[in-house]
């Protein structure tokens, strides 16, 4: 095949496609949404038969590919590394089950963090789970290390964790992709109890044998040059690294004319401890480079002469870039760091912060909470709607579904003392289904008194659109069977439910107002409230079906900002002792017309004009 340009995520799609993949799941989340639309792009192009879905949660997907892999099929799920947190459950017992068809564990890391609530390290995860990872460095690395993943599962029959990072999942390459596709193999269940169904007799067995495994694989990936090759340097200065700092090295060495004696270990867990000890023994010191966690180094019995994160030559947190790396570069070799570039003091203003997009309904609905219970306590949860937080309306952010979680301890310690402020928990429709289902039953049962919103803009909004299960279609866009929120809530027991839209500003605070009657009422508990409005980025034309255009009338506006502090919209800017509407980027749904104290914001003409 001719050589293409692609995305670190779409070279890991192939290499699924060209590795003899044929089930493909996986719950969205940045770094890792763009694999399973590739595969999607990928089985088109190709002809492949390949089972894909975007289960509704990581543990979902990951026992979905997994049961495929029992089959003898080889199998993948996807997930960023968070995710991975969600699957842990069945990924330490799966080690011990092990698998038949290849089975791969996508799972893509987000160092820095720039759009997660951590930055954990997969590799440590793998070491803890005790199954083997591999760590890409680049899109084509990760294109192969996606097929070799499949094939040193298959062999040994255990999960195998591909983790590509932010840098590898999001560069670009020209990649001459394979064209020597893996032969599929016919759905084949062998019953075995003993191991598919161990009980605790049999699964110490299990272990023994998995630790086999590892040492065999340990040996396996030692001697094999795509995993663990060695550049000559010179000098008594040696360096072990992987993935991403593996590539950073070599460019940082080639623009400065240095040769490092350098080991790459692209199979960090379990590591080849013969090829390290080999080249430890060679060198006065030693620099290990790995992001984020000293996975490499904590294997590394000879720590006398490791410079790495736990000797603190390392940053212990945080991505390192070509400047911290050059820095670090330095001080190993004993040259002066580079000096501090000196910044116009009007470049280092702080950028304008992530707001909700213009005419966002999640705006109007965390505006009529606030209005309508300004005293309460708002816990929230992971997606578009975590940026409430700008508009005072988010408390709490921790996991996915801890909004309803959090709300029933914080409700229930005030209850403890005789008081009842409100506690407000929102959550989006995807977040809700995702982990929330569990959460709401039991705020039911145990009868806590606290508001659910549940903000359902019809679309995985935040990790690149991908169809919500309210809307019916599977991940390549065929139909499937809608799941309807409110059918779910009333099946978990809750027996106040209003629906909203919230556009209808004052209809939501009026509905927020009588949840929080309810909830306080002696047969009362849990209130839920579906905020139902397409999100505006999916669905222009149904999310404002009608265009009302905003000015600003200056003779009443008094410049108090209220409007830019109580609503954040992008479109509404200071301007001196007043504000301007932004026609740019206003979608004219003129949801801040309530919202000025003096009414300034007013809608332009007498009669609002209909959408094409």
């Amino acid at each position: 095949m001719e050589n293409v340009v692609l995305l670190g995520n779409e070279a890991i799609a192939w290499g699924l496609v060209e590795g003899g993949c044929e089930i493909v799941t996986s719950y969205p989340g940045t770094p890792s949404s763009e694999v399973l639309p590739a595969v999607i792009q990928f089985r088109q192009k190709t002809g492949r038969s390949i089972a894909v879905e975007w289960s509704l949660n990581e543990m979902i997907a990951f026992q979905v590919a997994l049961g495929a892999s029992y089959t003898g099929k080889r199998a993948a799920t996807i997930m960023k590394q968070v995710g991975l947190n969600v699957a842990a459950d069945a990924l330490m017992s799966s080690a011990y089950t092990g698998c038949r068809g290849g089975f791969v564990i996508v799972s893509a890391d987000d160092p820095g963090p720039y759009s997660s609530q951590t930055e954990q390290d997969s590799r440590f995860f793998a070491m803890f789970a005790k199954v083997p990872v591999l760590d890409p460095a680049t899109p084509q690395e990760a294109m192969v290390y996606t097929r070799r993943a499949l094939e040193l599962s298959e062999e040994f029959e255990i999960p195998v964790i591909l983790r590509p990072a932010l840098r590898v999942c999001h560069s670009r390459q020209d990649i001459r992709p394979g064209s020597d596709f893996t032969a599929t193999t016919p759905a084949d269940f062998r019953k075995d109890p003993h191991r598919w169904a161990a009980t605790p007799k049999y699964r110490y067995q299990l272990h023994l044998e998995l630790n086999r495994k590892l040492e065999q694989i340990a040996i396996r990936t030692g001697d094999d040059p795509g995993f663990t090759w060695e550049d000559e340097g010179e000098g008594p200065l040696g360096i072990i690294a992987g993935g991403v700092l593996r590539g950073l090295v070599q460019d940082f060495t080639r623009a400065h004319d240095l040769r490092f004696p350098l080991l790459h270990l692209g199979a960090p867990f379990p590591l080849p401890q013969k090829q390290v000890r080999e080249f430890i023994r060679r060198y006065e010191k030693i620099l290990v480079l790995e992001e984020t966690a000293p996975v490499i180094e904590t294997q590394i019995s000879e720590s006398g002469k490791l410079m790495g994160r736990r000797s603190g030559h390392v940053p212990s947190a945080g991505e390192i870039d070509g400047r911290i790396l050059e820095n670090i570069l330095s001080e190993f070799v004993g040259t002066p760091r580079r000096p501090s570039v000196s910044v116009p003091a009007d470049v280092l203003k702080e950028p304008r912060r992530p707001s909700l997009c213009p005419g966002c309904p999640h705006r109007s609905s965390f505006y009529a909470i606030r209005k309508a219970l300004p005293k309460g306590i708002y816990t929230s949860d992971i997606g578009c709607y975590t940026l409430g937080v700008n508009l005072k309306a988010v408390d709490t952010v921790l996991v996915m579904g801890a909004a309803i979680g959090l709300a029933m301890g914080i409700s229930r310690s005030y209850d403890l003392d005789r008081k009842s402020p409100p506690v407000i928990a929102t959550i989006g429709d995807s977040t809700f289904l995702h982990s929330g289902l569990p959460q709401l039953a039991n705020a039911v049962y145990n009868r806590h008194r606290i508001i659910v919103m549940i903000l359902d803009n019809s679309v995985t909004a935040m990790t690149g659109m991908q169809p919500a299960v309210s809307s019916g279609l599977l991940a390549d866009g065929s139909p499937g069977t809608p799941i309807h929120l409110e059918d779910t809530v009333r099946g978990c027991g809750a027996t106040f439910l209003e629906i909203v839209d919230p556009y209808d500003q004052e209809e939501t605070m009026a509905s927020v107002a009588r949840a929080y009657e309810y909830t306080q009422s002696p047969a009362g508990g849990v209130a839920v409230i579906i905020a139902r409005h397409p999100c505006l980025i999916h669905d222009r034309p149904g999310g404002v079906p009608r265009r009302i255009p905003v000015a600003v009338d200056e003779e009443r506006c008094t410049g108090c900002l209220a409007c830019v502090r109580n609503f954040e919209c992008p479109a509404i800017i200071p301007a001196g002792e007043t504000v301007h509407i932004d026609t740019r980027i206003c979608v004219q749904c003129g949801q801040c017309i309530p919202v000025c104290p003096f009414g300034a914001l007013v809608a332009v003409g007498s009669e609002t004009e209909e959408l094409p």
